[in-house]
């Protein structure tokens, strides 16, 4: 039996896929969850085999929530779930550890592919969205801005582009707030941009974040 949780925002969205994998023998949802901080106690707490994650989550993204999943757990095997597929997001979630990559638009039979494959020690990423990453290593192309940076600093992009400040940053992360303005300093020189405006613009362009999720300052 394969020990699954979501880790979602939205509750009609688990209650979606919990009910589409309800009748899969073996496939079993154990729990759920609403933000990035939650999902990691739950999978600390629960141990699944597999945790359905979410990209753009309340406080922590699931980018970072992968991570520190994986790193309490290199184990447990994170698939990303979600509704964007533009770079630099599958690659970074790949590059975080995270064993596949499934889009919310895709047939639910792809989702149990997925489930199924990095539950067995292999990988799974959506046929479009792998030809794109191999389209792009071959061209060379950054068809994102974002693609160059780091992860550390693309998880500051989100969380700045959805109006946190540097200090809640650096709590939220358990960094000093002079590292916090040390990488915004290198994300503003890297994107060739001079503001926090320019910045939230950007990244909800590239889908970096959601705009109806940005968080009033």
């Amino acid at each position: 039996m394969i020990r699954v949780i979501f880790v979602d925002d939205h509750a009609m969205v688990r209650a979606g896929y919990r009910a589409s994998l309800a009748s899969i023998a073996d496939i079993q949802v154990v729990g759920e969850a609403g933000t990035g901080e939650d999902g990691v106690k739950l999978a600390r707490e629960l141990k699944p085999h597999v945790v359905l994650m979410d990209l753009h989550l309340p406080g922590i993204s699931g980018l970072e929530a992968a991570t520190r999943i994986r790193q309490h757990d290199p184990d447990c095997k994170v698939i990303a779930l979600t509704g964007h597929n533009e770079s630099p997001f599958p690659r970074k979630f790949i590059e975080a550890g995270a064993a596949g990559y499934v889009t919310k638009d895709g047939p639910v039979e792809e989702l149990i592919q997925a489930i199924r494959a990095v539950a067995s020690g292999r990988r799974f990423i959506s046929q479009h969205i792998a030809q794109a990453m191999a389209l792009d290593a071959m061209n060379g192309a950054d068809q994102s801005p974002f693609d160059q940076l780091t992860k550390r600093e693309l998880e500051i992009v989100v969380a700045l582009a959805q109006g946190e400040d540097m200090p809640t940053i650096a709590k939220r992360l358990h960094v000093e707030p002079k590292t916090v303005a040390s990488h915004k300093y290198n994300v503003f020189k890297k994107l060739d941009i001079d503001g926090d405006v320019a910045l939230a613009h950007l990244a909800i362009q590239h889908g970096l974040v959601d705009a109806t999720k940005k968080k009033p300052r």
